[in-house]
């Protein structure tokens, strides 16, 4: 079996599919959480004050306007949620796949402490993701174009996450169904753009690492055509 193909068939995959999937999950997550915030602006304020009025259940014929506003609400928090998992879900996939696409015995444990323990959580998946990228062997002179990308993307979720766990619970009192708003859904669209940026970057440069290592130099000899038999070379005579 030639070198190459011994390279092809034991060379992991790149992790293409599962950055898919991020994208994906991503750009849902992001759809469903600017109708929740879109809900919010147009109804929620009136419909909770419209709750608060019926002590938090309509009943009664006055109440039958409230319910279809109360269900599209459920809806709506319910497609928050499940796409924040999905999301959630397919990002540590991608990331335990192009880790194990630099190494293929790279244990997918550090991952989950990484995005799991409290304090931890607030640095080490940005130390993975560089880690990753150092790993795939990168082109001189692109460190700092890409630091600064990771740099970003993990600026704009800390903030995000500030927002969430911080000012909502602050703002609460407001008279909103939730307090998520317009900054909210801004923070996390940027956040997400820009982890969706670092995962191309890194599957775009995983490719690239693989394409090299599929054909090395030094594999593939130099095609030379042999004289058939009997035949004389041109310039020689027998």
């Amino acid at each position: 079996m030639a070198r190459g193909e011994i390279n092809v068939r034991y060379t992991q995959a790149s992790p293409a599919r599962a950055a898919s999937a991020v994208y994906v999950t991503l750009t849902a997550q992001i759809l469903s959480l600017g109708a929740l915030v879109s809900f919010e602006l147009s109804r929620g304020r009136r419909l909770a004050a419209e709750l608060a009025a019926f002590g938090g259940r309509p009943q009664g014929a006055d109440a039958e306007a409230v319910v279809g506003a109360v269900t599209l609400f459920a809806v709506l928090m319910m497609l928050v949620a499940v796409t924040t998992v999905a999301a959630a879900a397919a990002y540590v996939t991608w990331l335990v796949r192009a880790r194990q696409a630099n190494d293929r015995s790279a244990a997918t444990a550090p991952v989950a402490a990484a995005w799991l323990l409290p304090g931890v959580n607030l640095v080490a998946p940005a130390v993975l993701v560089d880690e990753v990228w150092r790993g795939t062997r990168p082109p001189a002179g692109r460190r700092g174009r890409w630091l600064a990308l990771l740099g970003s993307w993990w600026a704009a979720w800390l903030g995000t996450l500030a927002l969430f766990t911080i000012r909502l619970p602050l703002d609460a009192s407001a008279g909103d169904l939730t307090g998520v708003g317009v900054p909210e859904l801004a923070c996390a669209s940027v956040a997400a753009l820009l982890c969706a940026g670092t995962v191309r970057e890194l599957t775009r440069l995983q490719r690239a690492a693989r394409s090299a290592r599929v054909v090395e130099p030094g594999t593939l000899r130099p095609f030379s055509p042999q004289p058939a038999p009997g035949s004389t070379a041109v310039g020689r005579t027998s």
